[in-house]
């Protein structure tokens, strides 16, 4: 149902030896709600989506999507406990990733790549599967790569094959983690405009991008991370033009943000 929360992230820390790269992060997404999150490199971006799905344990705090406690059985306490991976495996299906470098195995078919998750996970039998991937490989405008490999296809195909391998597991939430930054281009639309399909059908996205006119088109909700904190966080209007906090105006002024968004103050 739209306008409930179905992430919520609470005083999340974490730390890569004595480098902390998370720093008491608080952050919601309402269903259907697309939030963009931008900030500088090493500014705990990626770090921030990874902890979402455990691929980076967090070392303190909370992550729940859809009122399920993500990495810990409890958000805190005595009898916090990590997940097993059986039990993390399950949680994951329901959360979908899209990867900056394709992340396919090379050795499958595109329909192959989607197929693997619904069969090995959803438990679908191949005709199922196969169905189901070939519906969202259309989807995606690869119906006629079906069965080509990922050598065979260019970086915007690939991309697009792994949008389509998340979206078929149906997940609750869909996690897109610089999904641009390795394509050429003139590659760039072709992916971001089925990524705007999937906000207008209703998807639930956390976007980590560096391409700040999709994050101010797109996006109901831009969050600023700097040094591991959320910094500022607003409509795209409110982020990249009102420029409140003075390392969010640093980082835009670099990007030109501003012009990117059309206007000027």
């Amino acid at each position: 149902m739209a306008g409930q929360d179905i992430v919520e992230i609470a005083g999340v820390t974490k730390a890569f030896g004595e480098t902390r790269v998370l720093n008491g992060v608080d952050l919601t997404v309402q269903r259907g709600q697309v939030v963009s999150i931008i900030g500088p490199s090493g500014g705990g971006k990626t770090t921030l989506l990874r902890c979402i799905n455990l691929l980076e344990t967090y070392d303190a705090g909370s992550i729940q999507v859809d009122g399920v406690e993500i990495g810990y059985t409890t958000a805190e306490g005595p009898g916090r406990r990590r997940r097993s991976e059986r039990e993390l495996a399950k949680i994951r299906a329901d959360i979908g990733m899209v990867f900056q470098l394709f992340n396919l195995f090379p050795h499958l078919t595109a329909a192959e790549n989607v197929m693997l998750g619904l069969r090995k996970v959803r438990g679908q039998d191949t005709a199922q599967a196969r169905e189901r991937a070939e519906t969202w490989l259309a989807r995606v405008g690869l119906g006629d790569k079906l069965d080509s490999l990922p050598a065979q296809l260019s970086g915007g195909q690939q991309q697009r094959v792994g949008i389509a391998r998340a979206v078929a597991m149906d997940p609750k939430v869909l996690l897109l983690d610089e999904i641009t930054s390795a394509l050429d281009p003139e590659l760039v639309g072709e992916v971001l405009a089925v990524v705007q399909d999937l906000a207008k059908e209703g998807m639930t996205m956390l976007v980590v991008t560096h391409e700040m006119a999709f994050a101010r088109e797109l996006s109901d909700r831009v969050v600023f991370i700097d040094g591991g904190e959320i910094l500022a966080s607003g409509t795209p209007r409110q982020v990249f033009l009102d420029q409140e906090h003075e390392r969010l105006r640093t980082f835009l002024s670099r990007l030109d943000a501003a012009h990117a968004f059309g206007e000027h103050r």
